[in-house]
């Protein structure tokens, strides 16, 4: 069955020290000085992809597309979708609605025209779009984007919106909105798709995982992962919490191995195909 179902691959295009978690260590006036390190570790993931035939979805931030366009022109002239991750990876929680507003519109304008291809795919930064920021889609939709993936329906210390849809649906007129995938199991939504979880499971219980999903779903997962989880070299960051250097740096000399078993166990493509004939039904 997991064979074939087809699901969604996407990349969170950023780099080391534009994580949420670093935001304090490392202010936007800090960003040009550090070394930059997501386009060698992009590229990584593209060979990767590449390798097993199969296709996905960036979602990028547009400051790294202003710094490596010839990574964008890459990504698209392999047949990749890019999709936008705002320009400064600020959570939309902690921004105003002009605010969100100029950063989203400055991604989009920027990725398309270094591109050359339409933009039609939003993921917030750290997931960060609840009950209190529900505002968000109206703007993505008036931004001209048609579907978002910017909810994990799960409960964190750092994002979540537990009681959200768990499955792909129309959110407000003409716009989707697309969760990263989660598994009910003992009475509770677990998630499975990626990220930190990714790195933190034996690889084996993400597969159990997935499979379950699709035994008990019948439908696509979106998985997720970051181009700085494949770089175990990445400079330290010193002064940051125990949880926060736990959750980063664990198992990053593993993730690119078990990758690849994960595109050999199951099947991949980019959001926009996945989700083509929700995309169609949208009014």
């Amino acid at each position: 069955m997991s064979k074939a179902i087809t699901n969604a691959m996407t990349v969170d295009v950023e780099d080391y020290f534009q994580v949420s978690a670093f935001a304090k260590h490392y202010p936007h006036s800090r960003w040009d000085s550090q070394p930059l390190r997501v386009e060698k570790n992009t590229q990584r993931l593209l060979s990767l992809f590449n390798k097993h035939q199969i296709k996905a979805t960036f979602f990028t931030l547009s400051w790294v597309a202003e710094r490596c366009p010839n990574l964008i022109k890459e990504i698209v002239a392999q047949g990749h979708e890019l999709a936008s991750h705002g320009h400064w990876h600020q959570r939309v929680s902690e921004l105003s609605p002009q605010e969100f507003k100029q950063d989203l519109y400055r991604s989009k304008s920027i990725l398309e025209q270094v591109s050359g291809v339409e933009v039609m795919g939003y993921r917030a930064p750290s997931f960060s779009i609840g009950d209190e920021n529900f505002w968000a889609f109206e703007i993505i939709r008036e931004l001209g984007f048609r579907y978002s993936s910017s909810t994990y329906p799960i409960k964190h210390d750092h994002y979540g919106v537990p009681q959200w849809p768990r499955f792909s649906y129309q959110v407000i007129d003409e716009l989707i909105e697309i969760p990263v995938t989660t598994l009910k199991r003992y009475c509770k939504t677990w998630p499975i798709a990626g990220g930190g979880y990714f790195r933190l499971a034996p690889y084996q219980l993400s597969r159990w995982a997935l499979k379950q999903f699709h035994l008990q779903e019948q439908r696509a997962a979106v998985f997720y992962v970051h181009p700085w989880e494949l770089d175990p070299q990445q400079p330290r960051t010193c002064g940051v919490g125990y949880k926060t250097r736990f959750r980063h740096y664990l198992n990053l000399d593993k993730v690119e191995q078990r990758l690849g078993c994960l595109l050999t166990d199951f099947n991949w493509s980019t959001m926009k195909n996945v989700y083509q004939t929700d995309l169609q039904l949208i009014k």
